[in-house]
């Protein structure tokens, strides 16, 4: 593997959750940059795909989990399709059930498969309630990364360069209405409750913004019940625009990628306008930078975390699944006046 100037043809298996396929992009890019002859083929969901737009010698391929290559058949199926387009060496971002039967198949070709490995044994002193561990760990960006050195490509992340900033479309722009206002994304939701800001005091931090007429708030989520709640703010506030089901992914990744700050959870949305380059304020509540998901260059002073000294088991959970009794409010010890100093910070800096 790794020989100068030999073709070699790589699949990238990284099938879910959003944020942990965003992840690979900084990864990607600093693989590509430093082996321009290296070619990608990702295999991911559909839905995920627009995440790899603009990314040099890449090609996606789908997986339909649900349908056409569900269960140990569909992946027989998958495999086939993929066997035509001749890979090398298969880097596996996932390592779950499904990836593990590719690899089998795989293997029956002699074709050299490495798997991530996602330090389960760390992450659960990390998050255990006795003797608790409580360090840094290996980023999931390391983590990706040690893949590609195993399979004789390794890789400085330090050189990664941030995605090029994506025109907008008319659709897009016709949305956002341009002027001179500072634009600033605000995703307030996540997967998990544990891992979600209180909506008032969300929507306090927006009140505020909004009082200075300085900035336009560009708000994102997904699904029925979380576009009706940022509607309500939309109504409510003159400069608060609901973005959320209105565009699709790829539309969503052009107004990301032209924000001047992002204020998320420890979700998809950070990791997504961190790809582009743009600052990235981040709220955790039972979960903590510590496991590895922080976003790709981003400094740590723009994490804002629930108190450890009232809240001493954080982090709970990696994910943000598990919230002890009492932990509910953990959130709440974040006041909204800190993160609207931070965003202003930012905005003004």
């Amino acid at each position: 593997m790794g020989k100068k100037g030999k073709h070699t043809h790589i699949l990238v298996i990284r099938l879910s959750a959003m944020g942990d396929v965003a992840m690979t992009v900084p990864v990607i890019c600093a693989l590509t940059e430093k082996y321009p002859e290296l070619k990608i083929t990702i295999l991911t969901k559909k839905a995920f795909m627009p995440i790899f737009n603009g990314l040099k010698n890449v090609q996606i391929k789908e997986a339909d989990v649900k349908n056409r290559h569900k269960g140990l058949l569909g992946l027989w199926r998958l495999y086939k399709e993929l066997k035509p387009l001749q890979f090398n060496a298969v880097a596996d971002l996932h390592n779950v059930l499904r990836s593990r039967v590719l690899k089998k198949y795989f293997s029956l070709e002699r074709i050299h498969v490495v798997q991530i490995d996602k330090g389960r044994r760390d992450k659960k002193a990390l998050t255990r309630s006795k003797n608790k561990v409580f360090k840094q760990l290996k980023s999931t960006h390391e983590r990706y990364a040690d893949v590609f050195a195993a399979l004789g490509y390794p890789i400085e992340l330090s050189m990664t360069k941030s995605l090029q900033r994506i025109e907008l479309s008319e659709k897009v722009l016709a949305l956002v209405q341009q002027d001179t206002k500072k634009w600033v994304g605000i995703a307030p939701f996540a997967a998990h409750e544990g891992k979600m800001y209180p909506l008032a005091s969300t929507e306090e931090v927006i009140k505020q913004l909004d009082k200075t007429d300085k900035y336009k708030i560009l708000l994102f989520g997904g699904g029925a019940k979380e576009v009706e709640a940022l509607e309500g703010i939309d109504t409510t506030y003159h400069n608060a625009f609901c973005m959320a089901g209105k565009l699709n992914l790829s539309e969503e990744l052009q107004l990301i990628s032209n924000l001047d700050v992002m204020l998320s959870m420890d979700s998809g949305n950070a990791h997504m306008a961190a790809n582009y380059g743009i600052p990235v304020i981040t709220l955790w509540g039972v979960t903590h930078p510590f496991a590895g998901f922080y976003p790709f260059g981003q400094p740590i002073e723009n994490a804002l975390m629930a108190d450890r000294e009232v809240y001493p088991l954080i982090p709970t959970s990696v994910y943000g699944n598990k919230v002890p009794e009492g932990y509910e409010s953990a959130m709440k010890t974040i006041k909204p006046e800190k993160v609207l100093d931070k965003l202003l910070e930012i905005l003004e800096s």
